[in-house]
């Protein structure tokens, strides 16, 4: 899988329809450990989603970490600084795949990340080691790697012109785990865990507006990989939107995005 290049533009266009999963993680955790808590969110992006874990935890001291030096930028600027309940907001360069905590947290927390990250299942066991006791980790993922939006593109990308450009550069099927493989990978960790799924039946307007959803998070990494061919880019985004239009029909009152993803909250025992 290539790693993408992020534009914080593109992914904030359906900024309220990708904030609403976390804002519904965020309601399932429990209260924290400590009264002032440490709290890290894993892939922060530009910090939009960041930001609402302040409204849950006013006097959190929250730090926000991600790779992407496009999206820090975007955090730094707009979301950086002492929050209105006496905390505080910051953002780190950390990749997901390595980082540790340093330090004890009251929670980890991770907003539509993992699925980026291969293994990400064997890194559970660190982090959880980093809580204080009763602290939580939750995480939320797209669990739809067989949806059309998916299928579509893995299809595209392994026909004979796209195959030798694009061969082995999107996620594959297996980038998320079962419900049921999480849960037992938490719950032999130590954890109660509380692990689910929703579809969310995403109304998009305007011109295209799954492919427009897409250019912002699952088709990144075929965008990175034909940036130096920009016709090449062009061709395989025309063929693809073609297919979307197909798959996900305009209607009079806009095109619906079905869209699964899943959920996992687990609190560490005392």
């Amino acid at each position: 899988m290539t790693t993408p290049a992020w534009d914080p533009a593109q992914y904030l266009r359906h900024a309220g329809h990708r904030a609403r999963p976390f804002t519904d993680l965020l309601a399932r955790i429990p209260d924290l450990p400590s009264p002032r808590p440490r709290i890290a969110d894993l892939g922060c992006g530009p910090g939009n989603v960041t930001a609402l874990i302040a409204g849950r935890w006013p006097t959190a001291h929250i730090t926000g970490h991600d790779n992407s030096t496009e999206m820090l930028d975007k955090a730094h600027v707009e979301h950086e600084g002492p929050t209105a309940g006496g905390g505080r907001l910051d953002f780190a360069h950390a990749d997901v795949r390595t980082w540790t905590p340093s330090e004890p947290y009251d929670l980890i927390v991770s907003n539509a990340t993992l699925q980026w990250v291969p293994g990400h299942a064997g890194r559970f066991a660190d982090w959880i080691a980093g809580l204080k006791p009763g602290g939580a980790f939750a995480f939320q993922v797209p669990d739809n790697t067989d949806a059309p939006l998916h299928a579509l593109m893995r299809e595209l990308a392994a026909r004979p012109r796209w195959k030798p450009l694009l061969g082995g550069v999107l996620r594959d099927r297996d980038s998320v785990h079962t419900p049921g493989a999480y849960l037992d990978r938490l719950a032999r960790l130590g954890c109660a865990a509380d692990v689910w799924q929703t579809t969310y039946q995403h109304l998009l307007t305007g011109e295209d507006p799954v492919l427009d959803w897409v250019k912002g998070t699952g088709l990144r990494p075929a965008l990175t990989a034909l940036a130096d061919d920009p016709e090449a880019r062009d061709a395989f985004v025309a063929e693809y939107r073609d297919l979307l239009r197909a798959a996900y029909p305009s209607t009079p009152y806009g095109t619906v995005l079905p869209f699964r993803r899943l959920f996992a909250v687990a609190v560490k025992g005392a």
